[in-house]
């Protein structure tokens, strides 16, 4: 197999989260939406988050918290909750392979 046959263009896949606290809060799962695949610079910079400095990458969050249609969700002074924001934080180092 050739390594040209695994290159492909990066698809959104969907998150949700489904933590009971945050559920309970907001009434419902909570969905978004994550690239399947991300540059070397991005995987580089989640592999640094840790549990006492989640907030330092919020800028590196805009581009992976993703709507349907592939449009950051924090942008034009949005931002999210801290609790949706660390559960987002934990599912996307998940499904990329923190």
């Amino acid at each position: 197999m050739q390594l040209s046959d695994l290159a492909t263009q990066p698809k959104l896949i969907k998150v949700t989260i489904t933590e009971q606290n945050v559920v309970e809060k907001y009434g419902d799962e909570l969905d978004f939406f994550v690239w399947d695949r991300q540059p070397l610079d991005i995987f580089a910079k989640l592999s640094t988050i840790t549990d006492d400095s989640p907030l330092q990458y919020t800028d590196m969050l805009k581009d992976l918290i993703l709507d349907s249609e592939g449009k950051p969700v924090m942008q034009d002074g949005k931002i999210l909750p801290l609790d949706v924001l660390t559960e987002a934080i934990k599912l996307i180092g998940d499904k990329l392979g923190k």
